[in-house]
Order: structure tokens, then C-alpha cells, then sequence
């Protein structure tokens, strides 16, 4: 039986308490911003640090060092910022978590985590059932930016969707259905082969009709990703 303890009660901590009992692990405690850690290390197997990242070295600061592995759960972290203890880990869901109960059963969906340091990151993840890569502090800025691309700003994307849908007057979930098709094409055959539209015919003139139409608060982000999609079919880029 494994035993651990929490420090940060929001959606990340209490999916991962939620998760881990379920499969098995013991919490005896999970910590607020105004409870004294100063032991939580003491008489458990691993504390899992799951507050945000400009908190996490002062977080582990305070803890004196004892029995327990010190594990955070940021994807951007470094493994430093746990000094001082020197059983330090970092285990990452590539899975976004909005609230305790999405996210627990998110974390026990055989997703992928990046571990990084003590061993215990990597029985989290097979007692979650999860697959482990491993990423190395010079490579975690790296690729929590590439988590960011794939997360935030698909929304940021999928935003102005709604907004255009909303001027339409029209149900967003076909657009939904198509985005949604679209992955399925970039998992089987990859990016540039599933790339289709004006801008990978280089037909200037739909994407001039496009800008004649859109508010020009949405010209910014449209040709953004207009010259992108023609670079990547090797055609001259969008004025």
C-alpha cells in the first residue's frame, strides 16, 4: 500500500488523490495554502506538489526533508525547484484536468505522462495505468511549449470558430465534426497530408473573399494560420 499526501486542493490535486484511491494508493492529507507542511514528508511514500509553478520552490522549501519522495505535477518545472530534498520527481499529464471528477477519470484513461527524476514518478503512472515518456529538465520547457501549442491554442483556434458560427447563426457542432475528422486525418497520415483549403492551392482569391467577410478582428489569426498552411504545401506565402 502506498501512502501519499497532496499540497494544493485545486483541480490537479484533487484529481490526482481522486485517481490514485481509486486504484489503490492511500492520501491521509491534503494541504491548503494556510496549513503548516512543514511535515509532510513524514510517514508517507511520496507528496505530490500540485500548486502552480511560481509556487512550487517555495512549496518545497518548506517541507523538511524526510522519508517521502517530493513529486510536482507541472509540465514546465524543473526538477531544481524541489531542492532541497534529493528524492525529487516531476510527473505530467498530457491530459487537461477542468474539474476533480473529469479529471480523475482522464488520469486513469491509459494516457501519456512525462516523468523525470525519482522513481516513484513512474509508479504513479502505472498505478494509473498511464505510459511514461521521459523528459529531461533541458527538454521540459521545450515540451510543455509543444503541450501548450496542442492544448491552449486549439482553443484559441476553436474560439474564433464559435465566434464566426455565432455571426451565422448557425449549430457549431458540424464545424466541431470537421476539426474533429481533421485529427483523425493527421493521426493516419500527418500533418502535411491532410492538409487541405485556399491556402494549400494557393487560390488567393477565396482567401481575399475570406478577409472581404471576416471582421477585421479576426484578419489577424486567419492569415497567421493561412501562411502557415501555405508554407507547409511549399507555395508562396499570403501577402
Amino acid at each position: 500500500m502506498t501512502l501519499f499526501r497532496v499540497i494544493g486542493g485545486g483541480r490537479a490535486g484533487l484529481s490526482f488523490v481522486s485517481a490514485l484511491q481509486r486504484s489503490g494508493w492511500v492520501c491521509s492529507n491534503i494541504y491548503g495554502p494556510t496549513d503548516d507542511i512543514s511535515e509532510a514528508a513524514v510517514g508517507v511514500d511520496v507528496v505530490l506538489v500540485a500548486v502552480p509553478d511560481h509556487s512550487i520552490a517555495l512549496v518545497a522549501r518548506a517541507i523538511n526533508p524526510a522519508d517521502a519522495a517530493i513529486v510536482h505535477v507541472s509540465g514546465a518545472t524543473k526538477l531544481d525547484a524541489l531542492l532541497p530534498h534529493q528524492d525529487r520527481g516531476s510527473v505530467h499529464p498530457l491530459v487537461s484536468l477542468p474539474d476533480p471528477t473529469i479529471g480523475a477519470d482522464r488520469l486513469l484513461d491509459g494516457g501519456t505522462f512525462a516523468v523525470a527524476g525519482h522513481p516513484v514518478a513512474l509508479d504513479v503512472v502505472n498505478a494509473l495505468g498511464g505510459r511514461a515518456i521521459e523528459i529531461n529538465d533541458e527538454h521540459r520547457v521545450l515540451y510543455h511549449a509543444s503541450a501548450a501549442i496542442a492544448a491552449n491554442h486549439l482553443v484559441a483556434l476553436c474560439a474564433q470558430v464559435e465566434r464566426v458560427a455565432t455571426a451565422l447563426e448557425i449549430p457549431v457542432e458540424p464545424l466541431w465534426n470537421l476539426m474533429a475528422t481533421t485529427l483523425d486525418n493527421i493521426r493516419d497520415i500527418g500533418a502535411v497530408a491532410a492538409l487541405t483549403g485556399p491556402a494549400a492551392r494557393g487560390d488567393t482569391s477565396t482567401i481575399d473573399a475570406h478577409l472581404s467577410v471576416l471582421p477585421e478582428s479576426e484578419h489577424q489569426l486567419y492569415m497567421s494560420l493561412a501562411r502557415e498552411a501555405a508554407r507547409l504545401a511549399g507555395r508562396e506565402p499570403y501577402p
